[in-house]
C-alpha cells in the first residue's frame, strides 16, 4: 500500500533504500533515543531492512521533492498493541529534517489510515524518558498521556528505561478531525 500526504510518499521499505537508511540511522541522535543500536555499516542496515522494516504497515517517509526516504513511520502489533483492534505507532526521522513538520504530516496519514481503512480502535504511542521531541510529536497529533511505564525492556540496546505511553481512540481521532 502507497498512502500520500502534501509533501510526502509512504511507501513500502525496499532493500534499495539502504544507502539513505544507513545514511540516517547510523547517526547517533537517531538510533538510541528510539531503542536501536546505531548502525555502523550499509550490511547491517540491509538486514534491518529486510528483518525488521520490510512488514505490513511500516512506511519509508519518503520526500516528494527527492523522491528519497529520509525517515520511517509505521503501525505496529507488539508491546503496547495487544488486541486485535490496536496498533501501536513508531516512527523515526533522520536529523536533517528535524523540525519540518514532516514527522507529524506522516503519523497523521498513517492515524487515519489506521482508523478509516483498517478499522482500528485504538493507537498506542510512546517514548522513551529524554526523547522530548517524540513527546511533541504525540502532543501534535492529539494522543493522550495514560502512564508511565519503569524499567521497559529495550532489547536492542540490552537495558531498561522509562518510558511514557499514549493513547488516541478513534472517537478521539474523529472529535479532532471535526475541529480541523
Amino acid at each position: 500500500m502507497i498512502l500520500e500526504t502534501k509533501r510526502l510518499i509512504l511507501r513500502p521499505w525496499e532493500e534499495s533504500d539502504a544507502g539513505e537508511c544507513f545514511r540516517y540511522a547510523k547517526d547517533p541522535r537517531v538510533s538510541p533515543i528510539a531503542g536501536w543500536p546505531v548502525h555502523t555499516d550499509i550490511e547491517y542496515t540491509r538486514r534491518v531492512i529486510r528483518e525488521i522494516l520490510i512488514a505490513p504497515e511500516t512506511y519509508a517517509i519518503v520526500l516528494k521533492e527527492t523522491a528519497l526516504p529520509v525517515g520511517s513511520v509505521g503501525l505496529h502489533h507488539n508491546d503496547l498493541a495487544e488486541k486485535d483492534d490496536e496498533a501501536e505507532l513508531g516512527y523515526w526521522l533522520g536529523v536533517p529534517y528535524w523540525g519540518r513538520g514532516i514527522v507529524p504530516e506522516a503519523a497523521e496519514e498513517v492515524i487515519r489510515h489506521a482508523f478509516d481503512d483498517l478499522g482500528l480502535a485504538r493507537v498506542w504511542c510512546g517514548y522513551y524518558e529524554g526523547n522530548e521531541r517524540s513527546r511533541r510529536v504525540q502532543e501534535k497529533l492529539g494522543f493522550i498521556y495514560q502512564r508511565t511505564a519503569e524499567a521497559v525492556p529495550v532489547p536492542q540496546m540490552g537495558e531498561t528505561r522509562r518510558g511514557y505511553v499514549s493513547l488516541m481512540t478513534k472517537e478521539d481521532w474523529l472529535s479532532r478531525s471535526r475541529e480541523k
